[in-house]
Parts: C-alpha cells; sequence; structure tokens
C-alpha cells in the first residue's frame, strides 16, 4: 500500500458514517491526479437467482455523472432522423450491428426502436455482458427516441442488482461538490428502495459503501438511511 492510499485510509474511522459526512469525507480521501469517479455499492437482502427478487432500474440523477456518454441508436427512417437531431453520436442498423459482430465498441449507451430488436438480439452475447443491451425496462427500447437521448444527456443510470446481491452506480465525480454528490446518491437510493421487491423479507439495504476511483471504502450507516423512506 502506497503512502497516499494510507494517508486516505487514515482519515476514515472504522464506524458507519451518515450519507452527508460521507460524501465530505469521500472528497477529502481522493488522491488521484485525475478527477476521480465517486461510486455506490449497496449490498440489498435479496437472492437474484430467484426471478420475483431481481432488482432493476433507471433514474436520472439531478447533476448527472460528470461523464459525456457516447450514445448509439438503432432506428431506421423517421426515427433515425429524429436520434440525428436529438444528439446522438451514432445512428444506424444493420451497418452498426455489423461492426459490433467485428469487435467495435466505442459507445456508453445503446437505444433501439422496437421493430429492430429482432435483429438487435442476436448481438445479445456481445452486448449483455458489458450491460450495453437495449432493454424496454431501463427505457432504451423505444419510439421516443429523442426523450431516451436526452434522458441519458441528463445523468439517466441504470442499475441491476449483481449475483452476489450487490447494485454498483456511479453518482459523479470528485470533483463536483458535496451538496450535488449528496443529492445524486440520495435519488439512487430512493429509486432503489422504490424497486424493492414485494417478495422481499426483512432487511432490505443490509450495507452500503462510497468511494472514489482508488480512494478507500466509507461505509455507509443504511439504517438511517432507510427511515429517509419509511
Amino acid at each position: 500500500m502506497g503512502k497516499k492510499m494510507k494517508a486516505a485510509e487514515s482519515k476514515v474511522e472504522p464506524r458507519l458514517y451518515g450519507l452527508k459526512e460521507a460524501v465530505d469525507l469521500v472528497k477529502r480521501t481522493a488522491y488521484a491526479k485525475f478527477d476521480e469517479s465517486v461510486d455506490l455499492a449497496i449490498r440489498l437482502g435479496v437472492d437474484p437467482k430467484r426471478s420475483d427478487q431481481m432488482v432493476r432500474g433507471t433514474t436520472v440523477l439531478p447533476h448527472g455523472t460528470g461523464k459525456k456518454l457516447r450514445v448509439l441508436v438503432f432506428a431506421k427512417g423517421e426515427k433515425e432522423q429524429e436520434a440525428r437531431q436529438a444528439g446522438a453520436d451514432y445512428v444506424g442498423a444493420e451497418d452498426f450491428m455489423e461492426k459490433i459482430k467485428g469487435g467495435w465498441m466505442e459507445f456508453d449507451q445503446a437505444i433501439a426502436t422496437p421493430d429492430l430488436m429482432g435483429a438487435v438480439g442476436k448481438l445479445g452475447k456481445v452486448l449483455g455482458p458489458r450491460g450495453l443491451m437495449p432493454n424496454p425496462k431501463a427505457g432504451t427500447v423505444t419510439f421516443e427516441v429523442a426523450k431516451a437521448i436526452a434522458e441519458i444527456r441528463k445523468g439517466r443510470v441504470e442499475y441491476k442488482v449483481e449475483k452476489a446481491g450487490i447494485v454498483q452506480v456511479p453518482i459523479g465525480r470528485v470533483s463536483f461538490d458535496s451538496e450535488r454528490l449528496y443529492e445524486n446518491a440520495h435519488a439512487i437510493f430512493e429509486s432503489v428502495v422504490k424497486a424493492r421487491p414485494a417478495s422481499c423479507k426483512g432487511r432490505y439495504l443490509k450495507s452500503a459503501t462510497l468511494s472514489s476511483t482508488i480512494g478507500p471504502g466509507i461505509k455507509l450507516d443504511t439504517v438511517a438511511i432507510t427511515k429517509l423512506w419509511s
């Protein structure tokens, strides 16, 4: 462990932090020369193997993620023109499907109109593991392509519980002020709490950690956070 990491970890006490306190601390413990991402990891009391306990959703962060996302839209005709006018970085159909099959992955979000999902679905083995597959539940399979692009530009993020029962979401950058980071984190927690499966019994928010890209993890008081929506 380097001196900078040791110095950063020495600022974190072995206890649970309130959300506002943790946001302030994550900024103080970031030490990289680049503008680190600030990420939230939440462990849920669900069994992802059960279909009725799959937690998945989207929310628009009030202050965005601080990252300009490259948007690819699979569309034809009028919807292709609509996507271009809305500011999509790449718009097309079979041409981009072939590029992806050839290894091209220079985009961060993909949107598709429903009529093209039969063809786009064949890219599932490539796009699925990377979290890039358009999905109606995430609002990325839609004829309202301009609206979808606008939401992504505003800071819409998608989350999905992993096999270990953890949801991981970026909430901004270290350069954000504390209030913006707090409001973004609050929006994520609110969305995840609302997405609680009806079949989930017992404690839902089991634990949570806030950290910058290479900074130490700061454990959050999930009991206090849960009370915000109880």
